[in-house]
């Protein structure tokens, strides 16, 4: 089905193309059926937010397409950005479970599909569908394990040099093409890489164009290309 902001929307889980490639939706028949039954379609535009820190868990939003930024706020305003989030996962699973508010805010970077679950009707599939459970508790660690790479990133690192380095190598391995200049997709900006790795926008600018200058990489439109890998590595402390 096409719909607004340029999607092929899934409409049934049972008749998704990706099924077999992303952990929560690979499941049995009859859990695949269930999943289907009890889930709305809905489409979002860029810079939707799909649920805020603090708000009481409705339920979870599976990802189907498009990507959306997990972040925390402090009270003075200040943003981090815990991670971006790929097609496939199940956000805001955590306080979903534990019946605690939502301790993240997840804003959509593009137009996306999430497909959402109430959180009674989620908690019913749980426990009729112990393969589910199973696939929750992979998610789960997976998550557990990104968030403790993402803490010692920024509590060992040495300088904003070092931190943006393993930020560049780290996105170039989930998004780069793997050829020898390595090239991926980065939509994006200055602020929301800062907000990632816990510095100032003016100094992801400065140290961009320093990498610039230096060749180690390149940026032509949203294609960061990485000309000298050895030296970004060298960088990022390697």
């Amino acid at each position: 089905m096409r719909a607004p902001y340029g999607l092929e929307i899934i409409e049934n889980c049972v008749t998704c193309p990706h099924r077999e490639d992303r952990l929560f939706c690979n499941l049995p028949p009859a859990s695949v059926q269930r999943l289907s039954e009890i889930t709305s379609a809905s489409s979002y535009p860029k810079g939707a937010t799909l649920f805020v820190e603090g708000q009481a868990a409705r339920g979870v939003f599976i990802l189907c397409a498009g990507r959306v930024k997990l972040s925390t706020s402090s009270i003075d305003g200040r943003t981090l950005i815990v991670r971006i989030s790929e097609p496939g996962e199940v956000l805001g699973l955590p306080a979903t479970v534990t019946g605690t508010p939502y301790e993240l805010t997840a804003d959509v970077i593009e137009p996306t599909q999430a497909n959402f679950i109430s959180r009674t009707d989620f908690l019913n599939f749980l426990r009729e569908h112990g393969e589910v459970s199973l696939r929750v508790a992979q998610q789960l660690g997976e998550t557990y394990h990104a968030a403790i790479a993402e803490m010692r990133s920024l509590g060992l690192s040495h300088s904003a040099a070092e931190k943006l380095a393993r930020f560049l190598l780290d996105w170039c391995a989930s998004h780069g093409d793997g050829g020898a200049e390595i090239r991926a997709k980065l939509t994006l900006t200055h602020e929301e890489i800062a907000q990632m790795i816990g510095t100032s926008r003016e100094t992801v600018t400065r140290l961009f164009a320093d990498f610039k200058k230096r060749e180690v990489l390149q940026i032509k439109g949203s294609t960061l290309v990485i000309r000298n890998q050895a030296e970004l590595k060298g960088l990022a402390g390697n």
